[in-house]
């Protein structure tokens, strides 16, 4: 098929023979490169050997305590999948060698490493220990100077009337509400509660389609929307600085989604305001929150210390709310002297010329007419 059609089918499962490696033996990744330059910079070796020297490269981990865990686990799910394509015979044995690195193989290649997170796991903390050649150093100090948000606890009594006293105090000063909860279901129910209340809400979660969310959260940012009900989604990369109130339900039930990790980072969405504030609704004070708790005081005190002795005033986050025009007002102008059909036909004509900012245009607007 390569000789004849230039292409085979699925021709990727079975890498090992046509990158000439043994049997179980580490696949290429884009980390050989580095060390592949440092192998031809000491003059290389014979057989084209890798150079058994340290890696001379720096590799830095973001989010570390998530991305170490997703390396780790990579391998097995993997393997997992490939043996029973295998076992039923719809791929060869030698398809489980076109893999991605074990985590042993990872940490062999990389070297010298900097893992960043604001909640590292028991890994980076034991990587960190003078054992090593890897120190902790802590990064507490922020350039806006905002301190980690006051975390309160609250019974669970009576908590939706007074989640609901709360969002309309932060309403009233201008500013949003992050409100997380433990199931998908819970998250859809209570935004219906709110909006009956009179409360712009809404849910983001798991079955919200990728390219509705930036939607979603900038409607929350421009004020269309004042509340965001949640599950997982709200504890990473959000930079909402609108929000100073963030309501955590069920706080007490430990698990992934009530860990010390996870309640950290999710504390941290409200570190981007200045009134900044969480309340946990709980009827008791499990491990995971007085870690967390604690954790966030300590900041908290570092920081207010740190603004005490320099003469450092905090202030919010100012940043601009950028709100995507679905279509135009000029290309709105053009459209609208086009019957559908044209521009159903004009559509496929831009496709077929690989002319895609102008198929794009096109298909939103035929959807805005839908």
């Amino acid at each position: 098929m390569l000789a004849e059609a230039g292409y085979c089918s699925g021709i990727e499962n079975y890498s090992r023979h046509l990158s000439f490696r043994d049997p179980g033996s580490s696949p290429f990744s884009l980390i050989d490169f580095f060390l592949a330059r440092r192998s031809f910079s000491d003059g290389g070796s014979e057989g084209g050997e890798r150079s058994p020297a340290e890696p001379d490269f720096l590799t830095l981990v973001d989010e570390s305590h998530m991305t170490v865990s997703q390396i780790r686990g990579m391998y097995n799910g993997d393997r997992a999948r490939k043996t029973t394509l295998v076992e039923h015979g719809f791929r060869l044995p030698s398809s489980l060698d076109n893999r991605p690195l074990m985590f042993k193989e990872w940490e062999e290649k990389t070297g010298q490493t900097i893992f960043s997170s604001a909640t590292p796991n028991e890994y980076e903390l034991e990587k960190s220990k003078d054992g090593y050649k890897i120190y902790l150093a802590e990064q507490l100090i922020r350039p806006t100077h905002i301190l980690d948000p006051q975390v309160e606890v609250r019974p669970t009594e009576n908590q939706i009337r007074d989640a609901i006293k709360e969002i309309k105090s932060r309403i009233e000063r201008g500013q949003r509400t992050l409100v997380t909860v433990i199931t998908k279901r819970l998250a859809e129910d209570l935004a219906e509660h709110l909006a009956q209340a009179g409360i712009k809400a809404a849910y983001l979660h798991s079955e919200i389609k990728t390219l509705n969310r930036p939607e979603i959260l900038n409607d929350l940012r421009s004020g269309k929307i004042d509340v965001l009900v949640g599950v997982n989604l709200l504890r990473e990369g959000l930079d909402l600085p609108e929000v100073s109130l963030i309501l955590i339900f069920d706080a007490d039930k430990e698990g992934f989604l009530r860990n010390e990790t996870t309640m950290i980072q999710t504390i941290g969405r409200a570190a981007r305001n200045t009134d900044g504030r969480v309340i946990m609704y709980a009827d008791k004070i499990t491990g995971s929150m007085a870690s967390a708790i604690r954790e966030t005081d300590r900041r908290r005190n570092y920081q207010d210390e740190f603004n005490k002795k320099n003469k450092l005033k905090p202030k919010t986050i100012i940043k601009e709310v950028k709100i995507k025009e679905t279509v135009p007002e000029p290309e709105k102008i053009w459209l609208k002297t086009k019957t559908k059909r044209e521009l159903e036909r004009e559509l496929k004509t831009a496709i077929a010329d690989w002319d895609f900012e102008k198929a794009i245009l096109l298909r939103d607007y035929l959807k805005t007419l839908k």
